[in-house]
């Protein structure tokens, strides 16, 4: 036998409501929620990621062209370095950017460590 009952019926009907608020309330929060986030980044001032790509692609090719001039520059001061024969105009031996880098930095510290002179 099947019996109506108003009050369960009532109660169902209610539920099913506050379930249909609750997700419009669930969309209403992330919309919000969504807003801020996206207020608070461009507030952060961040760099879109189409810019970062196109900029990393420039440094990398940046880079690059770098290391070949690196490397042309030191063919071309070895080849110097073959028609000078070894030696400078003055008699003396050549020197290599290696050991004129440690005699600039010997000269650096050697003027650092002189006592200064008080007026």
């Amino acid at each position: 036998m099947q019996s109506e009952n108003k009050i369960l019926d009532d109660f169902a009907r209610l539920a099913s409501s506050a379930m249909g608020v609750a997700v419009g309330m669930r969309s209403e929060v992330e919309a919000r929620l969504r807003e801020q986030l996206e207020r608070l980044l461009a507030q952060m001032d961040l760099v879109p990621r189409e810019e970062f790509d196109a900029m990393k692609a420039v440094a990398i090719a940046a880079r690059e062209e770098q290391e070949a001039l690196s490397q042309k520059l030191a063919a071309l001061e070895a080849r110097l370095a073959a028609l000078e024969g070894g030696k400078t105009a003055a008699g003396k031996p050549a020197q290599n950017a290696t050991s004129r880098k440690a005699t600039a930095k010997k000269a650096a510290t050697q003027k650092e460590s002189e006592p200064k002179e008080s007026d």
